[in-house]
Formats: C-alpha cells, sequence, structure tokens
C-alpha cells in the first residue's frame, strides 16, 4: 500500500491549522482506495497557538499525525528539511500551511508520481498577492533561472512532490541557507509540471517579511551559481581595461602637449566609484566565504526539540 507524506512547515499558523486540517482530509477521498498518509507538521518556533492547535490535529488523527516540534525559528526551509528527515513515506508532499496551495493538485501530483515521475511541482502561473510581491517573485524566478539554475520551471515552485530517493538525497547533503525545494531541482531528475494560481492568504499575516526574502535571494545565488564572482571578474576585466585606455590618453596629450590634464575631480569620481566596486566585490566574496566556513563548521540547520 503507497504511502504519502505530508510535510508542512507551520510559524504562527495557530488560526490556520483547524481549516487546514480539514482541508487535507477531506481531499484524501479523491486519492486512490489504498493510499495511506502520514502528515508531518513541524513547528517551526512559532509562539503562538501554533502548538496547541497541531495536537488537536493529532487528536484527530493519532496515528497520521507526526508533530516535530523545532527549539527555536530556523527558517521555513530548514523546517522542511526537518520534516523530511522524519517522513517516512514513499512519496512525500511539501505544502503551505495556509491553504493558499490548493490541496486538491495532490492527486494528479500522486498520479503523475505513480506514472514514474520521481518530482512533480506545481509551478505558480499566477498569484493572487499584491502588485510589488507579485514583481518582486517575477524577478527572483527570472535570476534565478538565467544564472542558476536553467532548468527550473517558470514561476518557480513551494508545492511539490517527490520520491523517497530525492528526499533520502537532500536529507544527506543536509545544507544550510538555502532552498531545500531547490535542492530537488538541481538533483536534475525529470519532472512533470502543473501550473496553478497561488491563493490569496485568507486567515492571518505572513512571516514572510523582505528580510527573508532579500535573505533568500542571497542564500539561492550563494548556493547555487558563481555567477557573481564571475560578474566581479568581468567588472574587474572591464574597469581595468578603461584604466588602461584613460592612462593612454593621459600620456599622449601630455607628450603632445595637446592639453593640460586637470583631473582631481575626475580622479575623485574614479577613485569612488573603484572603491565601491571593491567594497561590494569583498561583500559577495565575503559570502560565499561565510557559507564555506559554515560547511566546515558543520553546525545543524535546525535543532528539533521534540517528536510527537
Amino acid at each position: 500500500m503507497p504511502k504519502i507524506s505530508i510535510i508542512i512547515p507551520c510559524y504562527y499558523n495557530g488560526a490556520n491549522i483547524p481549516h487546514t486540517a480539514a482541508g487535507l482530509i477531506e481531499n484524501e477521498k479523491n486519492f486512490p482506495a489504498d493510499t495511506s498518509f502520514e502528515y508531518v507538521m513541524v513547528d517551526d518556533g512559532s509562539k503562538d497557538d501554533t502548538l496547541d492547535a497541531l495536537r488537536q490535529f493529532k487528536k484527530r488523527c493519532p496515528d497520521r499525525v507526526k508533530i516535530v516540534k523545532l527549539s527555536g525559528n530556523f527558517g521555513s526551509y530548514n523546517a522542511i528539511q526537518a520534516g523530511m528527515r522524519y517522513a517516512t513515506g514513499d512519496c512525500s508532499v511539501v505544502i503551505a500551511a495556509d491553504l493558499q496551495d490548493p490541496p486538491e493538485l495532490m492527486p494528479k501530483m500522486y498520479d503523475y508520481w505513480q506514472k514514474g515521475f520521481k518530482l512533480v511541482v506545481a509551478n505558480r502561473e499566477d498569484r493572487e498577492d499584491s502588485f510589488f510581491s507579485r514583481t518582486a517573485a517575477v524577478w527572483y524566478q527570472k535570476m534565478i533561472r538565467k544564472y542558476a539554475l536553467p532548468n527550473l520551471p517558470d514561476g518557480g515552485f513551494d508545492y511539490c512532490l517527490f520520491d523517497r530517493t530525492l528526499r533520502e538525497q537532500v536529507v544527506q547533503m543536509g545544507e544550510t541557507n538555502t532552498n531545500s525545494l531547490y535542492l530537488l531541482n538541481w538533483l536534475n531528475y525529470d519532472y512533470a509540471c502543473i501550473p496553478y494560481t497561488r491563493r490569496k492568504r485568507q486567515i492571518g499575516k505572513s512571516r514572510w517579511t523582505m528580510k527573508k526574502k532579500v535573505k533568500l535571494f542571497i542564500d539561492s545565488f550563494v548556493s547555487f551559481s558563481y555567477a557573481p564572482l564571475r560578474m566581479i571578474t568581468i567588472g574587474g576585466l572591464i574597469l581595468g581595461s578603461l584604466a588602461l585606455i584613460y592612462g593612454l590618453y593621459v600620456i599622449i596629450v601630455r607628450a603632445l602637449g595637446i592639453i593640460t590634464v586637470e583631473g582631481w575631480t575626475t580622479m575623485m569620481v574614479v577613485f569612488l566609484f573603484i572603491s565601491a566596486f571593491q567594497m561590494l566585490s569583498l561583500g559577495i566574496i565575503g559570502e560565499y566565504l561565510w557559507r564555506t566556513l559554515e560547511a566546515a563548521r558543520k553546525r545543524p540547520p535546525y535543532i528539533v526539540d521534540n517528536v510527537e
């Protein structure tokens, strides 16, 4: 009998959990009769009543719900890794706790998995978010596709189903400061794609702050691409070439006595520009070096406080 593990990272989702639980249980009837279910609910250090709501869900389905409580807030993607570690199904699904991703897509994803696809992604064709959020998300995905993961589907994804072998490979990596779901894409298995429109959040306020979005953008590039380092090299070559041309120009005009080069203002502008480029370059290199240090220290990406 095939078993599907549904992994849900939860952070300040106390008000959402009862509705999410009801929707997931109702959705079970859309699967083949021989399918068994496991719900791996990861509490990512919530300070509201999320844990109490999860325990109520477990009372309702004691044999199917597993609660993984982390010691603090380690971030959504690290919480997903924790869920992967404790999942035991033949395949797994990662879905948001606020039902912005429609559970009714799961049976179709499951059907693709039974046909042999190890990865099935629901890519966001559109989203019912603000103009700023939609625009930022579109540019983020375009940049990642161009410079890091060219096989990423249009719109990216956070909602997906994957085989146990992929889950075990990601868990074995144990990477920190990364997009755990995009690691599934990085493994380069053939995947099926189901476009959908992401719903607007109906209950509660999103904790996905601008600070977290910027961190994800940086982490994605550092984890999957060396493009920033290549850009530094190209920028250095361009600036070096311009400096050489300007130096030859100064030598020639002085030698020919054409004009007197008065260049204090120009030199200050050039100096400030070069200094800014150097500081930016050091910052980018520092990001890579910091990730290398974290990998060398081998600190876990999350700490599990309790499993219920």
